[in-house]
């Protein structure tokens, strides 16, 4: 592990081709009258900004903390049909769905995502039969044209071998289907890249203190640049608030009367460190509408999620000893307890679901976007599915087009005229990257070890051959970040350069995964905000 005394080398000069500094984004945004200004940088925004410079608009984006910094980062990490809507008949949401994440898995974001088997396990006295299970399983993968095969029954005792902590006392049968898994935060931050690419202005850390109006309509925001407390401002002939949880707090900025659009229901999640290989997944059903995951994930396991109605500040929104109490007791009815000792976490994180307005069990509305006009034209969406982030930014940007007035539509292409499956950057077979990362090691030295190259490949696709230049460049950045983990100090480097990290936070939670991981020792932490503050 690198010394304290070598830090100091690390990272001092900035890797060719870095983004531009935060003074000089603050300028352009200041400068620039944009066609649309994108508030909030979850994924909703994102995918909405990279959509509409596809589509010609100059965007500017900013987000009051980092991207993917709330709900996006917080999501149980996968891209999936929704098994359970066929029960309430949406059988058309469900191929959507899946047309989605057949996308983004296999031509949009093959580098980022990865095939995941679900054992849906069926115990005596349960809320679902082996017949009702396999039948849905079946279904649902033929509603994925059976791409990720055919769903079926399996006993018990061929399931226990793919997953060891597999609980089988009472077990009748379990039902196999496929879906797919991400890191979302790595995602987010891909989308971002590509909205960049496109020619969207964005910047993180930026906070709006309050909304510009030319004759009663909004033109855009004055903003605070919480790095330095610089004030700046931006001009946009449309404002589009996509700030998830503050959504209605923002709207009230423009119209201090606006009703409430939104609700929100909190999902936890455990991490925790597995004691053995799993080869698949696990989806409980828990009642006749709820299901809790145990999803192996970055060499660890994933518990979750919660679902309850929250009605506290968003930026409070935490992991509490019910929370946990809950996801280890709902884990159980499949798990076997010797995964779910409370030493094994190494990590907790919960997130806001935002979803209409209106009464019900939150566990049972439904994950639909919702898209307000405010009295000064601001126009505001919340909600949604990770799966179905790229159908969100078309579906806003053909709203934006049918506006009243058309302030855009002339400025625009239209969705239809635009490729409907554009890659994100570093589109590459993961194998094949890892694979050269092994071979082309530097000439003197050691070889990159088997793990990093695995997580560089699936974490940055071909742009992990930027990451190993720095690596060969200056061997301290070889080095692992921490022995427990795959990462190198070269990434840290990279996310200052390239992925627009301002935090320790922004590096350890986001752009990799040593605080989920359990590793952000103040150490670790230290260092890292060493290397952040050489940025030139």
């Amino acid at each position: 592990m690198t010394t304290l005394q070598s830090v100091p080398a690390l990272g001092t000069h900035p890797a060719a081709g870095s983004l531009p500094g935060r003074a000089e984004t603050r300028e352009q945004l200041a400068r620039a009258t944009y066609d649309l200004l994108v508030i909030g940088g979850g994924i909703l925004g994102i995918s909405t900004a990279w959509h509409a410079a596809q589509a010609g608009l100059r965007v500017a984006l900013v987000d009051a903390g980092d991207f993917a910094g709330a709900t996006s980062s917080a999501s149980s990490k996968l891209l999936h049909g929704g098994l359970r809507y066929l029960q309430t008949g949406a059988v058309k949401l469900v191929a959507e769905n899946h047309f989605e994440r057949r996308a983004v898995s296999r031509e949009v974001a093959p580098h980022l995502s990865n095939p995941l088997t679900f054992y849906l396990p069926v115990y005596k006295g349960g809320p679902h039969g082996a017949a009702k299970l396999g039948a849905g399983v079946f279904a649902y993968s033929a509603l994925s044209a059976f791409g990720d095969g055919v769903g079926h029954v399996i006993s018990p005792s061929r399931a226990r071998r793919d997953v060891p902590e597999l609980r089988t006392d009472g077990l009748k049968a379990v039902a196999v289907y496929g879906d797919d898994q991400m890191n979302d935060a790595r995602m987010a931050l891909m989308t971002v890249r590509a909205a960049t690419a496109a020619g969207t202005t964005v910047l993180n850390h930026a906070e709006v203190t309050g909304l510009r109006f030319t004759k009663g309509r909004v033109s855009g925001a004055d903003l605070r640049d919480r790095t330095d407390g610089t004030e700046f401002g931006v001009t946009a002939r449309l404002v589009l608030n996509a700030t998830g949880p503050w959504v209605d707090h923002l709207r009230r900025m423009e119209d201090p009367n606006a009703a409430p659009s939104i609700r929100l229901s909190k999902g936890a999640h455990l991490v925790l460190k597995r004691t053995s290989p799993w080869r698949a997944a696990l989806a409980t059903p828990i009642d006749k509408y709820r299901i809790t995951f145990a999803l192996p994930w970055e060499d660890m396991l994933l518990l979750g999620t919660t679902d309850e109605v929250y009605e506290g500040d968003p930026a409070d929104v935490s992991v509490t000893e019910k929370d946990t109490a809950q996801i280890l007791d709902e884990a159980a009815f499949s798990v076997r307890d010797q995964q779910l000792s409370r030493d094994l976490i190494t990590y907790s994180f919960a997130g806001l679901r935002v979803l209409p307005g209106g009464p019900g069990d939150t566990s049972q509305a439904k994950r639909e976007t919702v898209v307000t006009e405010g009295t000064g034209g601001m126009l505001s969406i919340a909600g949604g599915k990770w799966t179905t982030f790229r159908h969100i930014g078309r579906t806003i940007m053909n709203k934006l087009a049918a506006l009243p007035g058309q302030p855009l539509a002339e400025d625009m292409t239209p969705m239809s005229g635009l490729p409907r499956k554009l890659p994100l950057p570093g589109i590459a077979n993961p194998r094949a990257v890892e694979h050269r990362l092994l071979v082309d090691g530097p000439a003197p030295g050691p070889r990159m070890a088997a793990d990093t190259a695995r997580h560089l490949a699936t974490h940055y696709g071909s742009l992990a051959f930027d990451i190993a230049r720095l690596a060969n460049d200056d061997p301290a950045l070889a080095e692992r970040i921490h022995p427990d983990a795959p990462e190198i100090w070269a990434q840290v480097v990279y996310a200052r350069d390239h992925e627009w990290a301002e935090t320790a936070d922004d590096v350890l939670r986001r752009r990799t995964t040593l605080t989920i991981r359990g590793l952000a020792t103040d150490e670790v932490r230290g260092r890292v905000e060493g290397l952040l503050a050489r940025r030139s």
